[in-house]
């Protein structure tokens, strides 16, 4: 195809200072290509939706769907796959810091063969340091438990293929983690480093309690590694405890005047009670996943479309 569809998608929430700015600068770097932008607002309480809506009036390439309620990033990101109506799909956040000059370089080596291209951030002295700490932390623990490496620095700033995109659509997992399930599938992946972008308006989404979230998803969605990790250190306290109850029949009990030692032993015992706590709270994560999963309902719902109703008939058209 000389000049095929691309579809931008833009999980959107509470950036209503940032949906123009985004769309301006896509609207400079892509004005040689045939360009939709899906805007997903994710349940967001400012004038978002608004904005999307003013912008799709405007411009006939822009499409806008906003959820009933917050289902999060990942929620977004897989409602943009099922509307995209392009031949690759390209994600990026609406905060600018993905800076849209580097999907120049991702739809090159999209046209040269590669279906899925990935963006690396590039450690920055802009960075914060609770961003960097965080960051290392998140991916460090992820590669450590999943069976499925991530690449440091990975972002939600990536290009995906049209065939990729339609396995995307028939994943119907409810904790959705695409950081995880894109190199799962397999297709053949290039990375490109970038300088991330400054945030001109608003303020972060991701808190170090989402990070935390989103890892434990990452790693419970692609692993049983820690369900593993249980068994050892059970096996480690029982042969623990064997060896010790061995030493104390051989000992002469009369031997001992008084009770020594008593604070290491109840040390010991909050120690190990606290270990097995955090196993139940791992055994209970599976479970927790299972029950979700087996009541089927929706990974997003959409409370309305915020372009003309002709609008999919329009880019389906011109595509």
């Amino acid at each position: 195809m000389s000049n095929p569809l691309i579809s931008i998608v833009i999980p959107a929430l509470n950036e209503e200072a940032n949906v123009e700015r985004v769309y301006e600068r896509l609207r400079q770097i892509l004005s040689h290509e045939n360009f939709e932008v899906i805007f997903v607002d994710d349940g967001s309480t400012d004038g978002t939706s608004t904005k999307i809506s003013d912008l799709a009036r405007k411009f006939p390439n822009i499409r806008g769907i906003s959820f009933s309620r917050n289902f999060g990033h990942q929620a977004a990101l897989k409602a943009g796959f099922d509307h995209a109506l392009g031949e690759c799909v390209i994600t990026l956040d609406c905060d600018l810091e993905h800076p849209p000059e580097y999907i120049s370089k991702m739809i090159q080596l999209w046209r040269e063969g590669t279906e899925v291209v990935i963006s690396v951030r590039q450690e920055s002295s802009q960075l914060s340091s609770f961003k960097r700490v965080t960051s290392k932390f998140f991916y460090r623990l992820n590669n450590t438990l999943s069976e499925v490496p991530i690449k440091s620095g990975s972002a939600d700033f990536r290009l995906l293929d049209k065939k990729v995109v339609e396995v995307c659509k028939a994943i119907t997992e409810n904790e959705l983690f695409w950081r995880g399930l894109i190199p799962w599938l397999g297709f053949k992946t290039q990375f490109i480093p970038y300088d991330q972008g400054m945030r001109v308006s608003g303020a972060t989404k991701y808190s170090l309690s989402k990070m935390l979230k989103l890892s434990l998803a990452g790693i419970t969605s692609f692993s049983v590694r820690p369900l593993f990790l249980s068994f050892y250190i059970g096996i480690f306290f029982l042969g623990s405890s064997s060896f010790y109850l061995i030493y104390r029949l051989f000992k002469d009990p009369q031997s001992e005047k008084t009770i020594s030692g008593i604070g290491s032993v109840i040390a010991a015992v909050v120690w190990v009670s606290g270990v097995q706590m955090m196993m139940l709270g791992i055994l209970g994560i599976y479970l927790g996943k299972l029950w979700v999963q087996s009541r089927n309902r929706p990974q997003y719902l959409i409370g309305r479309t915020l372009h003309p109703k002709d609008r999919e008939n329009q880019l389906k058209k011109v595509g």
